[in-house]
């Protein structure tokens, strides 16, 4: 079983997420902390709080930052409770903030925890195993109507409700337990025209591991809070596998990036003379290149936007 990772786009992210003043950042998906060790290495004087919502990530990491002198601290958590975490790290708003959302490698490999569409394994697809329910006890109670909105919008599924109605009239018959038992309801009704069956199956284990997590209502609760976490100065860097939240990013910082947003026509100011409290560092994300896309496959998908809080003014 192979559990290495390979941070995507390692060189770039660092050198976006922390300027050479930074002092306090913060890794809210460490994950097996490519990122975090190369800014460690290159940083002495950088404090770093980890996060992961994953217990087995949060037990390897504490193991890697063994050896940094108690400059760096792994928490397990959510990044969406960002200020409870920084509150309980005794630190307020910080000078940099990484995301690399999604499913890690390790998470991928590792057979038993169902993330994978290759093998037969409980169909979980929780990062965190204690808490909530497992993608096959929610496919036990979802109905017909969500589990259609939970395809098309997470997964992008062609013909979502015909595919739904064949899981929940498989389920019906003997409950999807297994990865496997999952991938053969769905390889034969989920495809696209010529498309390969993996691409499709991805795509509907995508929507269901979305839900599962409640990913989107994460990141949409950590960008609806960012003025509160991020100093003056500090860099925000994100990055994203799919265009549910690449969308919600970019929307997130050309909002933060605009000053008053009232249509011109408009006499007088309506909006209560909104100040831009971000500077896009990245106006189109960045993508891998051709080097790590050989080395790195799963990097294909991957977008990187980024911005640094100007001022004093925070959005209100």
């Amino acid at each position: 079983m192979r559990l290495a990772h390979d941070s995507v786009m390692l060189e770039r992210a660092v050198d976006l997420w922390a300027s050479s003043s930074a002092r306090r950042v913060v890794d809210g998906t460490v994950g097996r902390a490519g990122h975090s060790l190369a800014l460690l290495g290159r940083n002495d004087s950088v404090r770093l709080l980890a996060l992961d919502r994953d217990p087995q990530a949060v037990e390897f990491v504490e193991r890697r930052f063994s050896g940094f002198d108690g400059r760096a601290r792994v928490l397990h958590g959510s990044y969406a409770d960002l200020p409870l975490h920084l509150a309980a790290w005794g630190e307020g708003p910080v000078d940099g903030i990484l995301l690399d959302l999604g499913v890690s490698s390790p998470q991928l490999d590792d057979a038993s925890r169902g993330f994978s569409t290759r093998a037969d394994a409980p169909l979980d697809l929780r990062f965190d195993r204690a808490r909530g329910a497992s993608a096959a006890e929610w496919l036990a109670d979802v109905d017909l109507d969500e589990l259609t909105r939970v395809l098309a919008e997470y997964g992008e599924v062609p013909r979502p409700r015909r595919v739904a109605r064949a899981i929940l009239d498989a389920h019906a018959s003997a409950p999807i337990e297994t990865t496997g038992r999952l991938r053969q309801v769905v390889e034969g009704v989920a495809r696209r025209p010529g498309e390969p069956p993996a691409k499709a199956l991805a795509r509907v284990f995508q929507a269901v591991r979305i839900a599962v997590n409640d990913e989107l209502a994460h990141l949409d609760r950590f960008l609806a809070q960012l003025d509160q976490v991020l100093a003056p100065g500090g860099r925000i860097v994100i990055l994203s596998f799919h265009s549910l939240e690449d969308r919600r990013v970019k929307h997130a910082f050309r909002e933060a990036a605009r000053d008053c947003v009232c249509p011109p026509e408009l006499p007088v100011c309506r909006c209560g003379g909104k100040r831009a409290w971000l500077r896009e560092l990245t106006r189109r994300p960045l993508t891998a290149d051709a080097e790590e896309l050989a080395r790195n496959p799963r990097a294909r998908s991957a977008r990187l936007r980024a911005a640094e809080r100007i001022g004093e003014g925070a959005a209100s």
